[in-house]
């Protein structure tokens, strides 16, 4: 009961910041009587996301696939560069900076190519997801595993303890905060990843029925798709927060006390 009052506690300022901007923006459309096309009341939003539900299950199902599937695909490509890059100081030194060269590429400059090779279907749609999260978990990674206590390290190795069960029981437990801080940044984007590659081609996705409403000015629309964009994007980062909690018993229970 002490722990539900303390979640309580802490969630209620930004539910109450949240409600007091619902508010003044609801007051706000009606002094000014702002067009529905311009700016449509919090109220009007939740009433077209009722009208509408009929037609947004396969444009949510299929943007949430589309991320996921890349979600999932970053993360084992991010993880399996990661140990590469760490074990093998050269290509740590040689890949890097190509890394880093390759997120100054806008997305949006990728997703036509990857449309010309593979086609209109889902693969493109994972792979522009998987490039969007693949870097912040990567990077993470390696961070956490090159930080690893080297009392503990060189602790294992007196015990006769191989390269294998040092890595297992010291740097890669030491690199779970990292790898989870990552996580919760590429769960974050993986959304958003997934709608703007339905943007360049696609026949269903929150991407595809955001282009609809926009050409047809129905801003309440639009304004629908952003908060199920938010509602997913949010869902994914609580799952993501959820497993490191289950991962990471001996870190939440440190943080309690």
């Amino acid at each position: 009961m002490e722990r539900l009052r303390q979640s309580i506690r802490s969630v209620a300022p930004a539910i109450i910041a949240i409600i007091m901007f619902l508010v003044v923006w609801e007051v706000a459309v009606w002094i000014w009587d702002v067009e529905k096309w311009i700016l449509p009341a919090p109220s009007l939003i939740v009433l077209t996301l009722f009208d509408t539900w009929h037609l947004l299950p396969e444009h949510i199902w299929m943007t949430t696939k589309e991320a996921l599937l890349g979600f999932l695909l970053g993360i084992i490509v991010a993880l399996v560069m990661a140990f590469i890059l760490d074990f093998s100081p050269f290509l740590r030194k040689s890949f890097y900076p190509i890394l880093l060269f390759s997120q100054t590429i806008p997305i949006i400059a990728i997703a036509p190519l990857l449309i010309i090779w593979f086609g209109y279907g889902i693969l493109p749609k994972v792979l522009v997801v998987a490039l969007v999260t693949f870097f912040p978990v990567v990077v993470s990674v390696v961070e956490g595993l090159q930080s690893s206590d080297r009392d503990m390290i060189r602790l294992v190795r007196s015990m006769g303890g191989s390269q294998l069960q040092v890595f297992s029981s010291v740097r890669f437990p030491h690199a779970l905060p990292y790898l989870f801080t990552g996580l919760r940044i590429g769960a974050t984007y993986s959304v958003l990843a997934a709608v703007i590659s339905e943007w360049v081609g696609a026949s269903s996705g929150l991407g595809i029925y955001l282009i609809k409403a926009q050409s047809s000015f129905a801003t309440d629309r639009v304004f629908v798709v952003i908060v199920l964009i938010s509602l997913l994007s949010c869902l994914l980062f609580l799952v993501v927060v959820l497993l490191g909690r289950l991962m990471m018993p001996w870190k939440h229970k440190s943080h309690k006390k």
